[in-house]
């Protein structure tokens, strides 16, 4: 049989959905299954679609290219971070943020696990870069269950039944392999004679702030993997002298091997005696750094004016270059000096700050009800020195809600909404997609996004 395009099977997942009246007592069950699992949010389902992603080979081949061009294009971008500190200024990093970022890892990989972030047209097979994510890049977990509670669906298994060959992605799996790939080629994991293959570790964040949820699953997964592995508030370490050696410290006891969710902007505004202990063992190789510093120059929205500019020539291949014109939107870093006037039609532009996070502080023109409020916008992220970039097309699909229905809702409801890709790399191979969508011009939690479920069919 020859393979639908992945649109076309969609449609059909919609199509099927309907012949059950919109699968309502599975989209119910749903919730109930998520309840049971780590995919939640403040204590309930997260907001999910019934409606998959479904993406056949060709498609995956793209997905799988732009992921993996990118993350070779961040390697380089980081080397020459490293190694340059005029392509550093260029960055426009505090003092002390660029101190951070410049610590050794102990290791050869750049960026152990990043996400890519695109709007992926499923029928052209054409793509742009929304943003790029390094530290505590999430939503492995909720593309895990969301794509659990949809196989569970009456629609599902009449689908699969003519579709037998369905995939799905273990992206925790791979993001736990990269992390012991990283640990093994670490310079001192042999430093205190355990076993390098199941180190003590921890993951750390600011609780206010990480997707505990999912860090649980990691602990139990890790857990199942001969991992010793606890979640540290990054407030708690220190620095402590035990038998004549210096250790990394958490509550829990030592540690060798930490995986960094705390965001290294977070970092920089919420200084703290733990985050200079975890900075002092990244320096002094007490402790193994999973998202060393130097990941977050790539995780900056100033990273994509940087590859516009003549800047990478000579740093990147002419077929490299080629990529970043095509798929990645222009983007300009401003100041308060910068002359507004060229950004001023606010349907084709976006800003957002240098070194934001989870879509916190982006403007879409689109959103703005007047030229005024756009102009406002503009402004305050000038004076801020964020960026403002054009603002790349999104792809629209029609997505039938999962979950409870709302009283009175309409069960075949499906409206279109915007789809976002992010595209994972664990050690620079491609991983895995976390899907999501959303009615509005951005999609972030606080958009009220639908995570969505993630299916291959070869």
């Amino acid at each position: 049989m020859t393979s639908l395009h992945g649109r076309e099977l969609e449609d059909e997942f919609l199509s099927t959905a309907r012949e059950f009246n919109g699968d309502v007592e599975s989209r119910e069950a749903g919730d109930r299954y998520l309840l049971t699992t780590h995919a939640l949010y403040h204590g309930g389902p997260v907001s999910w679609a019934m409606t998959p992603k479904i993406f056949d080979a060709a498609q995956t081949d793209i997905l799988r290219d732009a992921a993996e061009t990118m993350g070779r294009i961040m390697d380089k971008i980081t080397a020459e971070y490293l190694r340059n500190p005029e392509f550093r200024a260029l960055f426009r990093l505090s003092p002390e943020l660029e101190a951070l970022t410049i610590i050794p890892t102990g290791y050869d990989q750049m960026i152990p696990i990043a996400r890519v972030d695109v709007f992926f047209n499923e029928e052209t097979g054409d793509f742009q870069f929304c943003e790029l994510n390094t530290d505590g890049s999430a939503g492995m977990t909720t593309t895990v269950e969301v794509t659990r509670a949809i196989q569970a669906t009456h629609t599902y298994r009449k689908f699969a039944e003519k579709y037998p060959s369905i995939t799905t992605y273990d992206l925790v799996g791979e993001a736990i392999d990269a992390i012991a790939e990283t640990y093994a080629s670490w310079a001192n994991a042999d430093r205190f004679g355990s076993d390098v293959a199941h180190p003590s570790m921890c993951i750390v964040d600011y609780p206010e702030s990480a997707s505990m949820d999912e860090l649980e699953d990691f602990l139990w997964r890790l857990s199942d993997r001969g991992f010793y592995a606890q979640f540290c508030d990054i407030r708690d370490l220190r620095i402590e002298h035990v038998a004549g050696t210096d250790l990394l410290m958490a509550p829990g006891g030592p540690v060798s091997c930490v995986y960094r969710r705390a965001v290294t902007s977070e970092i920089a505004e919420k200084p703290c005696p733990g985050a200079d202990a975890l900075a002092e063992a990244a320096r002094r190789g007490l402790a193994c750094v999973i998202g060393g510093y130097r990941t977050w120059p790539c995780a900056t929205k100033t990273v994509f004016a940087v590859m516009r500019s003549h800047a990478v020539d000579g740093i990147l291949t002419s077929e490299e270059r080629a990529f970043i014109d095509a798929h990645v939107p222009e983007t300009v870093l401003l100041d308060a000096d910068t002359d507004l006037s060229p950004y001023a039609e606010k349907d084709h532009w976006i800003v957002k700050p240098a070194g934001g996070y989870n879509a916190v502080g982006v403007v879409a023109g689109l959103d703005c009800k007047t030229q005024e409020e756009w102009d406002r916008a503009l402004s305050s992220c000038a004076k801020n020195g964020g960026v403002v970039q054009a603002y790349a097309p999104q792809y629209r699909t029609p997505t039938m809600r999962g979950g409870m229905l709302k009283p009175g809702e309409d069960p075949l409801a499906a409206p279109e909404m915007s789809n976002m890709e992010g595209l994972f790399l664990f050690n620079g191979k491609f991983g895995g997609v976390f899907t999501r969508c959303g009615e509005g011009n951005v999609i972030g939690e606080w958009t009220h996004r639908l995570n969505m479920g993630c299916l291959v069919v070869e």
